[in-house]
């Protein structure tokens, strides 16, 4: 939620704002998907097809007011004194129509889920100086109105939003708050005994800095807030809800009100709660125990800050990760949400601090990223977070999204504000595109198991992990040290690994570098483990490719593939094939697509895959979602082949569509 907010005095009245503002192989991890803990944690409430799909998402948040301005008449709209773009705690004229005519980039960027924050119709000015912006004072009345802040638009607006996410095949994410209404909302005079008294030291029975705190324990209050959030669920054809502030109010209210409330208005909602916690994954997981498919693993980010923003040891990190698998079981914890940073935090990028180097900064992000995209989890991105924004607490983590974002041209200058280390915003966004699309396309990274490889234990700074489904098996690799380290991944004697992955990962299997940002190209398996050599501050995302009996085992080559094709809003080209390294037949692991050169609905969709030398492939390129409702369309016609050279590299021209 907001975190700069205003303490109340004792007298009830509003003060001013507060702003709160060397080496040696892992020790043996624990199987894939076991549960340490002796009470497991509860089944997600979602189920069928719907637990895939979310686990398959990219999720962008979005602060409306801070995105893009599509519509000026709405402006000065709702309360007064509220608007002033050189004020960071006042509205700066975003709104839901310039989201809108935005999704074009997020959808570009490759993000599948749009969480706005709450759109809530928003208090007046508080203490002269803040407004709620960014939507967590909401202004509730009893009966309640589901009214929408007039300076984010209408309820027109809001379902037209929806509509057009739905029709790119993306979800919508409602934010929602039942913990607390705004500062002097309408509900607090209509119904004074609803909330309890001032005090401090009871994270549940007291007031959150000061912001009038809801009786969920009164059953009158709890019936109120529920059939409040079940309105906006059944007006809304949401796919997923955002709960503020959940470990605010009493779990029993979760579990035997609000989350069967809202299933039974929308049921198979994806329930996301915030749990505000960095330290205790026990606390995360009293939270799923009551009804929420995910949280947000918040402990996780702070290993991430403290190992990689920070540059400590990636112990920290390897240690959260495996205790995050322990706690929840691989099942929870591939729905578990991860994030660098939101608008509770400062930016990622600020975390190294000023006395870092630009160009160090962006190897610790771009690593970051990378982590973000490839370790159990559903990755969270913040807007901007593309584009390498600073920013630090709350609220120069909100500054408005620059006009030059939505353009190639525009990210291709250096700005400032913008991590620049020797690069532009156009680096960090074509990485982050490039990372979403490696996901995407591998199984493995956002339903495989996890086994660890590598981690520093004391020593060099280098972390390796397994992730493997079906015929899709990955290895990352990262190393945040300052020289190069030579690993040996042990394969077969990895306990992680399950028997079927060790028996198609023989001696020279081939493992190809997805990511290809100064990583070797390639590494082949021998005496049962995967060596590799791996420069400082790089990166490595290797996907098994062929054994030795289908190529020569040499250098894998680089092939880019292309072809002109129409589409229609929403629909991309991926490109699958018999070998491994294309998914292998498997459309949920083909290859994604960037189109570039567009005329109308029609452009030349590219992307470059590292193959064996002097192999055979044969391929389609297929459209995702399908044509006419269907989740596939393949191209007409025989298979395309195609023979890797024997080094170098090569493009295959598809020419049009089949």
């Amino acid at each position: 939620m907001k975190r700069s907010v205003l303490a109340r005095t004792s007298a009830g009245a509003l003060s001013a704002a507060l702003l709160l503002s060397a080496c040696s192989p892992a020790s043996t991890p624990a199987q894939n998907g076991t549960v340490s803990n002796s009470k497991p944690v509860s089944a997600q409430a979602i189920s069928g097809t719907n637990i895939d799909a979310w686990r398959q998402q990219v999720i962008y948040l979005v602060m409306p007011d801070r995105f893009s301005n599509g519509n000026t008449a709405n402006d000065g709209l709702g309360q007064p004194n509220c608007l002033d773009t050189a004020n960071a705690t006042k509205f700066h004229g975003g709104d839901i129509q310039g989201l809108r005519n935005k999704l074009s980039y997020i959808r570009d960027l490759g993000a599948t889920t749009v969480w706005t924050t709450p759109v809530y119709k928003q208090v007046p000015i508080v203490n002269g100086s803040q407004c709620g912006y960014h939507g967590y004072w909401p202004d509730y009345t009893n009966p309640n109105d589901t009214a929408i802040e007039p300076k984010f638009g209408t309820s027109a607006d809001l379902t037209g939003l929806i509509n057009d996410l739905h029709a790119g095949g993306q979800k919508y994410m409602m934010d929602m708050v039942v913990n607390h209404a705004g500062y002097g909302a309408r509900i607090v005079s209509q119904n004074p005994s609803w909330f309890h008294s001032n005090c401090t030291g009871d994270e549940v029975n007291c007031p959150l800095a000061g912001l009038p705190d809801f009786r969920q324990e009164d059953s009158t209050v709890a019936t109120y807030l529920t059939n409040l959030s079940k309105t906006w669920t059944s007006t809304y054809a949401i796919d997923g809800i955002r709960m503020d502030t959940v470990k605010h109010a009493p779990t029993s209210y979760w579990q035997t009100s609000w989350v069967p409330g809202v299933l039974a208005a929308r049921p198979n909602t994806f329930l996301l709660g915030e749990v505000f916690d960095s330290g205790d994954l026990n606390k995360l997981k009293t939270y799923l125990d009551a009804g929420f498919d995910s949280t947000f693993n918040f402990p996780l980010r702070q290993a991430m800050v403290d190992s990689v923003g920070k540059g400590g040891s990636l112990d920290t990190l390897a240690t959260r990760m495996q205790s995050t698998l322990t706690t929840f079981g691989l099942d929870r914890t591939l729905l578990q949400v991860n994030l660098l940073d939101n608008h509770d935090v400062q930016r990622f990028v600020n975390e190294p601090g000023s006395a870092v180097a630009e160009a160090e900064i962006r190897a610790r992000y771009s690593n970051a990223l990378g982590l973000l995209m490839t370790m159990p989890g559903i990755p969270q991105l913040y807007y901007g977070n593309e584009l390498g924004m600073y920013g630090g607490s709350d609220p120069d983590n909100r500054r408005d999204m620059p006009s030059w974002a939505w353009t190639d041209t525009g990210r291709n200058v250096a700005q400032a504000n913008f991590v620049a280390g020797g690069a532009t915003p156009k680096v960090t966004y074509d990485l982050t595109k490039k990372l979403i699309a490696i996901r995407k396309g591998n199984e493995a990274l956002w339903k495989g198991g996890y086994a660890e490889m590598w981690r520093p234990n004391g020593g060099q700074n280098v972390y390796a992990f397994y992730r493997g489904s079906g015929a899709n098996r990955v290895v990352v690799l990262v190393n945040t040290s300052t020289s190069a380290a030579s690993v040996n991944l042990d394969i077969q004697g990895n306990t992680g690994i399950s028997a079927t992955d060790k028996s198609a990962l023989t001696n020279g299997t081939v493992f190809n570098d997805l990511l290809a940002e100064g990583a070797p190209s390639s590494a082949t398996v021998t005496n049962g483990k995967l060596p590799i050599t791996i420069g400082a501050g790089k990166m490595g995302i290797y996907r098994a490719g062929a054994t030795g009996t289908g190529g020569t085992g040499g250098t894998a080559v680089q092939v880019t593939f292309q072809v002109s094709a129409s589409t229609y809003f929403g629909q991309d080209v991926y490109l699958v094939g018999d070998r491994a390294e294309l998914g292998a037949w498997n459309t949920a692991s083909a290859m994604a697509m960037t189109p570039s050169g567009c005329s109308g609905s029609t452009c030349t969709w590219k992307t470059t895959v590292s193959l064996p030398p002097s192999v055979a492939a044969q391929f389609k390129f297929i459209k995702k979602p399908g044509d006419s409702g269907a989740s596939v369309t393949y191209e007409g016609g025989s298979n395309r082949t195609l023979t890797t050279p024997a080094s170098g590299s090569t493009t295959y021209n598809g020419g049009t569509w089949q």
